[in-house]
């Protein structure tokens, strides 16, 4: 097998679909001769030319809605974000136009869309472009939601939006993209709506995806040491949300602990908080426990930043506390 970081996994299963199907085109910021600031693009548009490659204007809302506009045509564009924290200028085009579209026509036009978009803290980039903002998307009906941790489900998961006939948010920890990772041989797609349960255990289910699946999985080998069985749960895609998985798990373990690294105020990890109380409610030993981000404004301070989002001592202390250890 080959290793891969996650950007150049990322690049390799775009660069795949590309060739595949002549109706996707790359859309944004630099993704031409600079191929993204994270060279994930680099190459393309000598291999596929401008037509195919289109380099913008920084001008987020005016691509992004001529994006929806070519996909209800036919074109599957793969629009980036050069950071989330830009979503704002843009959410139009996206929350009102392609995630309603394929409802307001009655299934007669879709809207086969990727917008790819860095996310994350530690990269000591202050308040506007170090956020985790998938609640703003998860509450949309209409869109699907991807955040992968690993450089090979990065992969089978970009493909699999590429080819999704709806939208598709696909969000990109910007320190994942250097992590380096096993690739599987030949042709593979990951479906969406399918979780990864990356570690097995009998006491407690940590529930949690991107970055923070890392940490987890750091937090376990931890505890494992002070007899502490714990399964670690990488959702992989948030919408479709894979329930059985999570269904399963908490009937064995019964009990939970739903990490994030965004804003703990209204973030996804409450949303599976409420719905694991509501459903599966006799299956619990002990309350649901989040791990998340700090209500403030990420901080440029290193010190500051650190303790902004969560880690795996964080995560530790979380799964105590559900144990009551």
């Amino acid at each position: 097998m080959s290793k891969l970081s996650m950007s150049k996994a990322i690049r390799e299963g775009l660069y795949e679909e590309m060739l595949r199907d002549e109706n996707v085109i790359v859309v944004g910021e630099d993704m031409g001769t600079m191929g993204n600031p994270f060279g994930i693009t680099l190459g393309f548009l000598d291999e596929f030319g401008p037509n195919r490659v289109i380099e913008t204007p920084i001008s987020e809302s005016s691509f992004t809605g001529m994006s929806v506009g070519a996909a209800m045509r036919g074109i599957r564009p793969v629009v980036e974000l050069m950071y989330v924290d830009f979503i704002g200028v843009a959410m139009d085009p996206i929350m009102n136009q392609a995630a309603k579209m394929r409802y307001m026509t009655g299934g007669q036009v879709n809207v086969p869309m990727v917008l790819r978009a860095p996310i994350g803290a530690g990269r000591r980039n202050a308040g506007q472009h170090s956020q985790c903002l998938e609640p703003l998307f998860t509450h949309i009906p209409g869109l699907k939601v991807v955040a992968p941790s690993t450089p090979a489900d990065a992969k089978g998961l970009i493909k699999a939006a590429v080819r999704d006939d709806d939208p598709v948010i696909f969000l990109e920890h910007k320190l994942l993209y250097a992590i380096k990772d096993e690739m599987p041989e030949g042709e593979y797609v990951i479906p969406l709506g399918k979780a990864n349960v990356v570690r097995e255990g009998k006491d407690v289910t940590i529930i949690t995806w991107s970055r923070q699946v890392l940490f987890a999985k750091e937090a376990a080998e931890e505890l494992a040491k002070e007899g502490i069985d714990v399964e670690v749960i990488d959702l992989r895609t948030l919408v479709p949300l894979d329930w059985e998985a999570i269904k399963a798990s908490v009937s064995k373990t019964h009990n939970v602990v739903v990490v994030q690294e965004g804003y703990k105020r209204s973030g996804f990890a409450g949303e599976i908080s409420s719905q694991i109380m509501e459903e599966l409610f006799d299956e619990l030993d002990s309350p649901v426990y989040r791990v998340a981000g700090l209500n403030v404004v990420p901080p440029f301070s290193p010190p500051l930043e650190d303790a902004f989002f969560p880690n795996p001592q964080d995560i530790i202390a979380g799964v105590k506390k559900v144990l009551e250890v």
